[in-house]
């Protein structure tokens, strides 16, 4: 039985160490510096420690025996806890969106004797997966789009939205520069901007740039690709608001009252729809092609616990990629991208099936 710690009880938090602690080959413990978080995890092969993280030596004293951590933390302590695991000499996962995060991962993972795979969640993570996957059916490519959004299934308030996850990884989305490929000329495009429109099973959404999607995307597919950018997906109008309170309104620059304006007046929600589209266009037997991979995912119930889409496919997320690198099938050291991973590996994986 692998034993794995689990960095954040936060409503992903709770999802993962459902899911592990499930299967029986997982002992979980769960650290976290609020004792209520810590209460709603479940017990079996669960443990639970009210650890407050300062600085990665000392964190490594709490990482030692485990085999792997997984950081299901806000990106601020990404680098903290990806130091301890070093120094622990574990395996390393991470759901961060944060470019900077990633950065910072990438250079530790160099020479290190273990894993580390940050962006591990839905977007980065799966999409990049996806996307990937499609790409490498073509001989030469052209545009690769990744569009992805965890939206309210009754959509009810001005902005058309509930918060489904971290507040602190949707406002960093909301408010940092986005990278991408434009012309075969690697760079970074503002948030918010470029908005387009388009409907899928008879519904009208939009969508436009949001910070750390494309994951390492740009690293992997530079110089092989015209295009390549990702957006976030809402309905009509939500981008308005938002672009009113990030620029006009200057919270951009003032994320913590951000914070508490939207998780004041905004009510989380566990009946939501996660959408995952991506296309992608180039050259196959001389002729100018696109494939495309949609899928639409719900909340639902996971053993006898009620789940939003966005738990479900942000924690299976990372349990699969998980599962994958215990059973050999991702790199067992250094740095490793979610586009190393094989789709037809993470669908069939048992907790990969809940995106197949």
């Amino acid at each position: 039985m692998k034993k794995v710690m689990l960095v954040g009880g936060g409503k992903i938090g709770v999802a993962i160490a459902s899911f592990l602690s499930g299967t029986g080959d997982y002992h979980v413990t769960v650290v976290d510096r609020d004792a209520t978080a810590l209460e709603r995890m479940p017990r079996e092969r669960v443990d639970v420690r009210k650890v407050v993280i300062d600085d990665a030596p000392a964190f490594a004293e709490v990482v030692g025996g485990h085999d792997i951590v997984l950081s299901a933390t806000p990106y601020h302590l990404t680098a903290t806890v990806a130091r301890a695991a070093k120094k622990a000499g574990a395996h390393y996962l991470d759901l961060t969106e944060d470019v900077e995060s990633t950065r910072t991962i990438k250079a530790l993972a160099d020479g290190a004797s273990t894993a580390f795979i940050p962006q591990c969640g839905l977007a980065p993570g799966f999409i990049s997966i996806a996307a990937f996957d499609l790409a490498k059916k073509f001989e030469k490519l052209r545009d690769v789009a990744m569009r992805v959004g965890a939206l309210p299934v009754f959509p009810t308030n001005a902005l058309k939205y509930n918060l489904t996850w971290s507040t602190d990884g949707l406002i960093n989305e909301y408010c940092n520069p986005c990278e991408s490929i434009r012309d075969g000329q690697r760079g970074e495009v503002p948030s918010l901007e470029e908005v387009e429109h388009f409907s899928l099973d008879g519904t009208e959404y939009e969508a436009f740039n949001t910070s750390g999607g494309l994951g390492t995307l740009c690293d992997t597919l530079e110089g092989r690709v015209e295009n390549l950018n990702y957006k976030t997906v809402r309905y009509p109008g939500h981008r308005d608001i938002v672009k009113m309170l990030v620029r006009d309104l200057r919270l951009g620059v003032r994320r913590e009252i951000m914070k508490d304006v939207l998780e004041t007046a905004i009510p989380i929600t566990y009946q939501d729809v996660v959408l995952i589209f991506v296309t992608v266009s180039g050259w196959r037997h001389g002729l100018l092609t696109q494939e495309s991979f949609a899928k639409k995912i719900y909340a639902q119930e996971v053993a006898g616990r009620l789940m939003s889409a966005i738990q479900i496919t942000t924690a299976t997320g990372i349990c699969a990629m998980c599962d994958l690198l215990v059973a050999g099938k991702l790199p067992q050291q250094g740095f490793v991208r979610q586009e190393e991973c094989k789709l037809p590996d993470f669908l069939a994986n048992r907790f990969g099936k809940y995106y197949a």
